[in-house]
């Protein structure tokens, strides 16, 4: 319905560790798209932990007696994306914000730790000299660990891991380990303390922040559309509807095919879009006033606090505005933001 209102990366092999960049990278709230997983995978493919044959049925387990059996537990479990037996291999606290996770939000911190897009058959054998080597067979690659030397020091434990290269030194990082409740549990990734319930929180962000970029992308294509619709057509469309897909024999003012689908509804990436015409002055010709009119957007979270927080306000000028509005709708007084 039309309304009216009136005028007013580089490859790893260099510099530090692979495994430490591809981690601290992995750990980082900004990295949390999924579709980014994939991509990091791509290219830190050698970096990847892989994990110990057990049963994919296998959820209960014994507390690890020792931190080697605790380390393959937990890089068993990631590798085969088991959500209760990786939970099995964290500390209390840990385990129980990692439980209150979303599933997919359980899913990607296992591809997050393993670096593993797909899940895994997980295998452990021994080399001649008596190392441990831990594989992971994914249905796009096989990826190789060497454990090394364990380090107990009371309730804590060190355990190196070596990441063969060819033709290059290996790379290596250590993985910490604290004795609880009678068996020993994953506390840190190299440099990377776990803190599940801070971690948690930094993604949750980070998907809103990444959701609400895209109502702004969303805005943009909108507002590109109709200034698009007004030079082929002469003046403003009734509704976003007409903007949608074209049929096979072309487009028409009816069908301009400037929007997909979503966009073209009002509704996409968790916001709705609102599309209001504003008219131009009284004392114009009809066609004066078709070409003076001027449009604004206002797009809100369709969850608030779940698909985004912020609402946006952008109007025919290019001028963005955005402001927690608690679900409401932004405004021409709300603050501006980015480029105009």
């Amino acid at each position: 319905m039309r309304s009216t209102k009136k005028a007013p990366v580089d490859n790893g092999r260099t510099g530090r560790s692979i495994w430490e960049r591809a981690i601290r990278f992995a750990m980082s709230p900004r990295t949390i798209s999924y579709r980014s997983v994939r991509s990091l995978v791509l290219t830190l493919a050698i970096a990847a932990i892989s994990a110990p044959r057990t049963s994919a049925q296998q959820t209960q387990q014994q507390p690890a007696a020792n931190p080697e059996a605790a380390l393959t537990d937990a890089l068993s479990a990631a590798c085969r994306q088991d959500s209760p037996a990786f939970a099995n291999s964290l500390t209390v606290d840990n385990a129980t914000a990692f439980r209150a996770l979303r599933g997919e939000q359980r899913t990607a911190m296992m591809k997050r730790f393993v670096l593993l897009e797909d899940p895994g058959r997980a295998l452990l054998s021994t080399s001649g000299t008596g190392q441990k080597v831990i594989r992971c067979e994914s249905p796009s690659f096989t990826t190789e660990m060497r454990l090394g030397e364990t380090r107990v020091r009371e309730n804590l434990a060190f355990i190196s891991m070596e990441i063969p290269i060819t033709g290059e030194d290996p790379r290596k990082i250590t993985f910490g380990f604290v004795r609880e409740g009678g068996g020993w549990k994953l506390i840190s990734v190299g440099l990377i303390m776990l803190d599940v319930p801070a971690m948690a929180k930094q993604w949750e962000q980070a998907d809103l922040d990444a959701s609400e970029d895209a109502a702004i992308a969303d805005l943009r294509s909108v507002a590109s559309a109709l200034d698009t619709y007004r030079r082929a057509y002469g003046n403003l469309p009734d509704t976003l509807a007409v903007l949608g897909p074209a049929p096979p024999n072309g487009v028409s003012p009816e069908a301009a095919g400037l929007l997909d689908t979503d966009l073209a509804g009002g509704k996409k990436d968790g916001y709705t879009v609102r599309y209001t015409i504003i008219p131009a002055a009284a004392g114009l010709s009809e066609e004066e006033a078709r070409n003076a009119e001027t449009f604004s957007l206002a797009s809100s979270p369709d969850e608030y606090g779940k698909s985004g927080r912020r609402s946006f306000f952008l109007d025919s000028s290019g001028v963005l505005r955005a402001a927690d509005k608690q679900g409401g709708l932004a405004t021409t007084t709300d603050p501006r933001i980015g480029p105009s």
